[in-house]
């Protein structure tokens, strides 16, 4: 099937269809399953504490989760940029068009090689494919590892001068059920980024005034915000992953605004200032003691 074919298949994926969710617990994953269920969607969640299980290392899960699936959401963990990633990609493909899938929405990432590698694979896997080419994540500062340094009063990471533009995992996701429940989307690549563009610096200094207190933000080399992370405890394989990203990723090539929220969902992308007010609304910031 050429990629022509497939923006202008005009199958109908039904409400009754199931779809798999892979990372199902994590930032989009969630809300994509969130999303589907409400547009009463059945869904099956693809991760480790599920029933069936899936485990990307384990190939032989994959062919219990994929019965009776007729679209996948596919994030991939921890991300498309590590190595290994293109062979599972290739080999999940491979098991999804034998069990019948017709539709796959993969989440990639902005100026990742590894990433643009596994692209190529899903648009020759042979079914109806539609790519999320994701910025940075808002959610990363309210879900993931920037929460700790922003509650301690301080955040400290490799990152200059360098602007992103950071954008929100709702419309990821938002963007992710039109492709798995509409026509219109297969074939399609949306490159997908906030509407503004932003600093690490600028970023903390938005969550800072939201919340009414002062957090500097230090820049540091990478190796020394490689040493802080060991000394934290944290895994040697996701430290050299954020260190990655921060030396490699973020080092101006995703510096550009595009229109693919626009594109795929006919309005403009959430405002990071909007998101700063919600969650600093929860008290996810604050300091605990």
């Amino acid at each position: 099937m050429t990629n022509s074919d497939m923006t202008n298949d005009t199958r109908n994926i039904n409400n009754g269809d199931l779809t798999l969710v892979l990372g199902g617990t994590g930032k989009t994953g969630r809300r994509v399953a969130a999303k589907l269920a409400a547009k009463g969607v059945p869904v099956r969640i693809g991760s480790r504490s599920a029933d069936p299980a899936f485990t990307w290392e384990d190939r032989s899960s994959w062919a219990a989760v994929l019965e009776g699936v007729a679209q996948v959401y596919v994030c991939y963990v921890p991300d498309l940029a590590v190595p290994g990633s293109r062979d599972d990609i290739e080999a999940f493909t491979a098991a999804a068009v034998a069990a019948g899938v017709r539709r796959l929405v993969l989440l990639s990432g902005r100026g990742e090689e590894e990433a643009l590698a596994c692209e190529e694979v899903v648009k020759a896997a042979g079914l109806e494919w539609t790519i999320v080419r994701a910025s940075w994540f808002f959610q990363n500062f309210d879900e993931s590892f920037m929460v700790e340094p922003l509650v301690a009063g301080e955040v400290a990471l490799p990152a200059g001068d360098v602007r992103e533009p950071f954008v929100d995992a709702e419309d990821i996701a938002d963007i992710a059920v039109a492709a798995l429940t509409e026509d219109g989307h297969a074939g399609q690549l949306y490159e997908v980024t906030g509407g503004r563009m932003l600093t690490f610096a600028q970023a903390v200094q938005e969550i800072a005034e939201a919340t009414g207190r002062e957090i500097p933000y230090i820049q540091i080399t990478p190796e020394e915000y490689a040493a802080g992370a060991h000394a934290q405890g944290v895994p040697e394989e996701y430290v050299e992953f954020v260190t990655y990203l921060f030396t490699t990723v973020l080092d101006g090539r995703n510096a550009y605004q595009t229109d693919g929220v626009r594109r795929a969902l006919g309005r403009e992308p959430r405002d990071f200032s909007d998101f700063v007010r919600d969650a600093a609304a929860t008290g996810v910031w604050n300091p605990t003691a």
